[in-house]
């Protein structure tokens, strides 16, 4: 027996879905299931039936971007590229790939480029940065790859132009399975320097 529809169910979830983008677009938040929480508590939903999925919540990203500024917003998308693409040239020697929003074109005014570096030794990536003046901090990133298996790596947070870049370092056979995405769960999106400089 198949579920019966339900309009106010389906317009609720619409509405946590716009109201998850709304925050994740203005105050730059990156985390959706805290989207998702914020967004339900200010539209007073408790059924946690009624929540979007992260998917519904990038397709209202989307739809926003695209009603309101698309030039304003591919404008600011391209630097973030560029400031990615600079980033990336720095790091040559990790065979850099960029993920997330910037890759995917959700990215907001407060998005940080993410890119994940590849090599035996994350010390080797600090003292490229060091070698270069760039001030950075490590930190570490827990990344999804099955349903139950998180896997810790360190992650090198610096600036490039004037942007901030959450680098995560794999080992060199990192580069052959990509993490989960946080949107869909498959896995995540990665482009090369080559991949980028085509986006612009």
């Amino acid at each position: 027996m198949s579920r019966r529809p339900n309009p106010r169910a389906d317009l609720l979830r619409q509405a946590v879905a716009e109201e998850a983008a709304r925050i994740m677009r203005e105050q730059g938040v990156e985390d959706f299931l805290q989207a998702k929480r914020k967004a339900a508590d200010r539209l007073g939903v408790t059924d946690a039936s009624i929540l979007p999925r992260n998917t519904e919540i990038e397709a209202a990203l989307v739809a926003h971007q695209r009603l309101f500024g698309a030039d304003r917003h591919e404008a600011g998308l391209a630097d973030l590229r560029r400031s990615a693409l600079e980033a990336m040239r720095l790091m040559a020697d990790f065979q850099p790939r960029l993920v997330g929003p910037v890759l995917t074109g959700t990215a907001s005014r407060h998005s940080e480029i993410n890119l994940h570096l590849f090599t035996e030794s994350a010390e080797a990536v600090s003292i490229r940065l060091e070698e270069r003046g760039i001030p950075h901090e490590v930190v570490e990133r827990r990344l999804r790859y099955e349903r139950d298996r998180l896997v810790s790596y360190p992650a090198l947070r610096f600036v490039a132009g004037q942007q901030t870049v959450d680098a995560v370092v794999f080992p060199l056979d990192g580069i052959r399975q990509s993490p989960a995405s946080p949107v869909d769960g498959k896995p995540m999106r990665r482009a090369s320097v080559a991949e980028v400089q085509a986006l612009l």
